[in-house]
């Protein structure tokens, strides 16, 4: 599977990313296009622990029997829930936010296992490094699907 740890799937992203210019239009959800690019970076920031937000009680109770969302081959689910410690509903400024992304993503990339954070997430819980590179790949691949990328 698609991750984060191998470097031409982050060459992949990250030509997708740089292709998305500031007209692209969403294909569904309600995120403008820099808001999206700094809802990415903020997970970005949270798989590296720069954001440790508390487990959420609905995570606690069934995010473990559906850790295999966040990992498996199928791509996530249209209108899935946003964990309100990354959701971003201010105004952003689309080159700002693509740049961070982009480095943001090569950090990640470069950083490998030992730069990924041990902090449970906030639904799933505990993840491996290689659980979290295949996360924030798929992660990536929805919303750049989002936008057309």
């Amino acid at each position: 599977m698609k991750n984060l740890f191998n470097a031409s799937d982050t060459d992949e992203i990250i030509l997708r990313i740089e292709g998305i210019s500031p007209d692209a239009q969403r294909q569904w959800g309600k995120m403008e296009l820099p808001q999206m690019l700094a809802h990415c970076g903020n997970v970005l920031e949270m798989a590296v622990g720069n954001i440790n937000p508390d487990r959420q009680l609905i995570g606690r109770l069934i995010g473990g029997f559906l850790k295999f969302k966040y990992t498996e081959e199928k791509p996530f689910s249209k209108g899935d829930p946003t964990d309100v410690h990354v959701k971003v509903t201010d105004v952003r400024n689309f080159k700002v936010e693509k740049e961070r992304l982009m480095r943001l993503v090569k950090q990640f990339s470069a950083g490998r296992e030992i730069n990924c954070t041990r902090h449970p997430h906030p639904f799933f819980g505990d993840l491996t490094p290689a659980d979290w590179s295949r996360g924030m790949y798929k992660h990536l691949d929805h919303h750049l699907r989002q936008f057309g990328g």
